[in-house]
């Protein structure tokens, strides 16, 4: 855990130092749990974006686009259970003066007992070499299966404390854990209460409880209420989807652990309406779809795992979440999850609207089902950014720093670079730059020895490096250089383009 612990101080460190991602408000000495993009992030984040649309909106004839406003009137919370129903369950501690969230202090210490499992399993891997049965050291081993035992009986009744809302309860499992404050080690524990995570404001200039609206806690709602709107004028039939890429903020006590939880976060969501009857298969599909939309990155699969709801929220009928190993353990990456009618229905009590389908081939109006599948942006940054930096040894000794972004999402695809900065090889490389612009970001870099530059372009994610020597001059051809395997090879400038897009 400790390793894991520098690592991920490695990577928020990297991410500063190259400029994907900056504390917020730095200069005033920054603002909790909000963070700014730099000029490499920007760029990532904005691949990873477009990726996410294309197989999304391009690649599906029946899924449309939408860009929903953040203030939205102020029913909309209500009909949805936001305004009623949008809480953490917190625990104060009485002497450090903390505020944790209930449910993160138990998942925290259920993660303990699983790390004592998985040191269990890595000794015995060391001691029994290539004949060691993982799986039936797990069956079998004593300790490990007590280890599993413990974490059974505390999953049990904390989802059924959670599902009951039992919040003596809640705090109760703390203090039989021995749950300590990380902050004061003392479990002097006030009790658990619901916290509203809606951020408040108000508009225009008269001050009543009516003008109150909310910085959105989610993109859904937006689409629900265009519902008709998108459907008409597009004459969607059903089964449809809406897709929308936006900012939504929450007012997390327990914001933490860089960008995977912030106040202010960006979500792409899709909501897709099918036939009632049919949510479950198309919720089956969905949930198969979106880990092959994540396995495409080229990330290994073992780090991907289905996490299925045992507690549903109130307008589920079934559920499950994406995980990602994260450098802190798996966490949720993406949600799917089947809404049977609740939200059309919702804000058809509360608006007075109709939002009803008329299915030509049943001949009938109906209420939608609805599929949604929600994955957070920052987070898929993280996972992306984590997965892909390391540190390798190379044969002289010498360490190299490698962000091994999938191509397609680097910030830069390449950088063109002359080997020395006269006898008219920066011209000749400037032309190269320009003939690649048109098409993908291309950064020129004549600073420093080659060496360095092909070590800086390794460190932000850069694929493929162009150099132009005094051979080019001559024969017409460039150096390319790969970033994994550091292999180089000439290419024609005539050819470089189409070279470089194929394996982009």
């Amino acid at each position: 855990m400790a390793n894991q612990d520098d690592f991920f101080k490695k990577v928020v460190a990297h991410a500063k130092e190259y400029g994907f991602i900056f504390p917020s408000s730095e200069i005033y000495d920054g603002l909790a749990a909000v963070y700014d993009y730099g000029q490499l992030g920007v760029e990532l984040k904005n691949n990873i974006k477009q990726y996410w649309w294309r197989s999304m909106v391009q690649m599906h004839e029946n899924i449309v686009g939408l860009d929903s406003a953040i203030f939205m009137h102020p029913r909309i919370w209500k009909a949805s259970g936001h305004v009623d129903a949008f809480n953490d369950p917190l625990i104060d501690n009485k002497d450090s003066k903390k505020r944790y969230r209930a449910d993160v202090l138990i998942d925290d210490h259920i993660a303990k007992i699983e790390e004592k499992v998985e040191k269990e399993v890595e000794k015995a891997r060391k001691r029994f070499g290539e004949a060691f049965d993982e799986a039936q050291f797990r069956s079998t081993n004593q300790r490990v299966l007590d280890h599993q035992a413990q974490i059974d009986s505390i999953r049990e009744r904390y989802a059924s404390l959670m599902n009951d809302s039992d919040l003596a309860g809640l705090k109760q499992l703390i203090l039989d854990l021995g749950i300590v404050c990380p902050i004061s080690g003392t479990r002097n524990w006030t009790d658990v209460r619901q916290f509203n995570l809606m951020f408040a404001t108000k508009m225009g200039s008269v001050i009543d409880d009516s003008d109150t609206l909310y910085l959105r806690p989610e993109t859904a709602q937006g689409i629900f209420v265009n519902f008709l709107n998108v459907q008409k004028s597009g004459r969607m039939k059903i089964p449809f989807g809406i897709a929308q890429i936006g900012k939504a903020f929450r007012n997390e006590i327990v914001a933490r652990q860089f960008i995977f939880r912030m106040r202010e976060f960006e979500q792409m969501e899709m909501q897709f309406f099918v036939r009632p009857g049919t949510e479950l298969d198309w919720f089956r599909h969905w949930k198969e779809e979106r880990l092959q939309w994540h396995l495409a990155l080229g990330i290994p699969a073992d780090c991907y795992r289905y996490h299925d709801h045992e507690k549903l929220a109130h307008y589920a009928n079934a559920a499950t979440d994406i995980e990602f190993r994260f450098p802190f353990g798996f966490k949720e990456l993406e949600g799917i999850h089947s809404r049977t009618d609740f939200d059309l229905s919702r804000h058809s009590e509360f608006s007075g609207k109709k939002l009803q389908y008329f299915d030509s081939e049943l001949g009938e109006s109906y209420t939608p089902y609805v599929i949604e599948t929600s994955i957070g942006v920052d987070r898929t940054f993280l996972a992306i950014f984590s997965h892909s930096l390391r540190e390798e040894t190379l044969e002289d000794g010498s360490v190299r720093t490698v962000l091994g972004l999938p191509a397609m999402l680097a910030p830069y695809k390449a950088a063109v670079l002359p080997l020395v900065k006269k006898d008219g090889l920066p011209e000749k490389a400037r032309e190269v730059q320009h003939m690649l612009m048109r098409d993908m970001m291309v950064q020129y870099d004549e600073k420093d020895a080659i060496g360095r530059r092909y070590r800086r372009q390794d460190a932000i994610g850069t694929p493929f490096c162009v150099t132009v020597d005094s051979d080019t001059l001559a024969d017409g051809a460039v150096t390319v250089r790969h970033r994994d395997s550091m292999q180089q090879e000439r290419v024609a400038v005539d050819s470089l383009r189409q070279y470089l897009m194929e394996r982009l």
